[in-house]
């Protein structure tokens, strides 16, 4: 498992989304399965490469797994998924219907404007 996992993240690193997909194939045939951790840092090594389609395909598949979801791997891909809002939102809903008495952070939405750090640099 953890050969997988390693040359997952590697792939998701690199870019290499065709050679992630052969390798995720081979681990599925051999019967492999991931714990919830795993899962969790694997989508976040993809969205983390800027690949978000690829890390919400491994979302699904950890969804689809027979392990009990934990919170700690959401709130992993919650944090990895600042940079795009709409596939936050789907997460988040996801984590508070399975987690319904947990609270999620959400960051002030100029937390990544542009122009506030740009007026910061002029102004510094």
């Amino acid at each position: 498992m953890f050969f997988y996992r390693d040359m997952l993240m590697m792939l998701a690193r690199n870019k290499r989304v065709d050679e992630a997909r052969s390798v995720w194939g081979d681990f599925k045939r051999g019967g492999g399965l991931f714990d919830q951790h795993t899962f969790g840092d694997l989508i976040r090594a993809f969205l983390d490469s800027g690949l978000p389609k690829e890390a919400m395909d491994i979302y699904e598949e950890m969804r689809l797994s027979p392990d009990p979801l934990l919170s700690l791997p959401y709130r992993v891909i919650l944090k990895g998924l600042l940079p795009y809002p709409e596939l936050r939102e789907k997460i988040k809903d996801d984590f508070l219907e399975l987690f319904p008495n947990m609270i999620v952070y959400d960051p002030p939405e100029d937390l990544f404007d542009d122009q506030q750090w740009e007026k910061d640099d002029v102004d510094g």
